[in-house]
């Protein structure tokens, strides 16, 4: 696909991944859009990448149709979608509270789900499209304290690989891009620390590969791929 002029929306773009990803294809001179929950985040974030914030909450539907609808009516239509809006909810299963874990599912499953199906109705209209799930290296293997997270990225994985069966057909490209450990605020924000170093991966790296597999000719696409530190030890 053609970077320069492309149509990119972006969910959670207001810091981490997302915000890394929107610099990097704001730089091939796409038209972006990020959305967050957090307005004056978002509004500083969008205001330093000079892209359009567009506020919202992934997981109220509303939302995830006003924001489609808000982006289509602004851009004439949408070329990308990238689904990165989430967040972790860490804790053994003998403790696991049942309101925080269907918190974070409805916007790391179901959020997903809303917003991809409001592209792709657009996407199955234009007969062209590429759509971005990010996910994580907990969807591809479970671990300690981890039932909550990893349940939500292995929703995803599985998500995706039925949208891409349906939207291949259309023209539409789904992959799923599974980051390791990433330098963000993430882990901040569960009450974990993390301990910073420059051989661990940073939002660069992950908006550097996602770049890559954008700029593939329309005629292949990605299915899937994973992004490791060589050696962060």
């Amino acid at each position: 696909m053609e970077l320069s002029g492309a149509r990119v929306l972006i969910t959670g773009g207001s810091e981490g991944i997302g915000f890394g990803i929107a610099k990097a294809l704001k730089e091939k001179g796409a038209q972006v859009a990020i959305m967050g929950r957090n307005e004056e985040k978002l509004s500083k974030a969008a205001q330093e990448l000079q892209v359009m914030a567009i506020q919202g909450d992934v997981s109220q539907e509303a939302d995830t149709i006003a924001t489609l609808e808000t982006f289509v009516q602004a851009f004439g239509g949408i070329d990308i979608l990238v689904n990165n809006a989430g967040f972790g909810y860490f804790a053994p299963l003998v403790e696991m509270d049942k309101e925080k874990f269907e918190a974070m599912f409805a916007t790391n499953v179901t959020g997903a789900m809303l917003m991809g199906r409001e592209a792709a109705k657009h996407f199955v209209k234009q007969n062209k499209g590429h759509m971005l799930n990010i996910s994580s290296t907990s969807g591809l293997g479970g671990g300690k304290n981890s039932t909550a997270y990893s349940g939500s990225k292995f929703a995803l994985r599985g998500m995706t690989e039925c949208w891409r069966a349906e939207l291949r057909p259309h023209n539409v490209r789904v992959t799923l891009v599974n980051p390791s450990e990433v330098q963000t605020p993430f882990f901040a924000k569960v009450g974990h620390e993390q301990e910073l170093s420059d051989s661990k991966l940073r939002p660069d790296e992950i908006a550097a590969a996602i770049v890559g597999a954008l700029e593939i000719d329309d005629r292949g696409f990605i299915p899937e791929f994973s992004v490791f530190a060589t050696n962060p030890f």
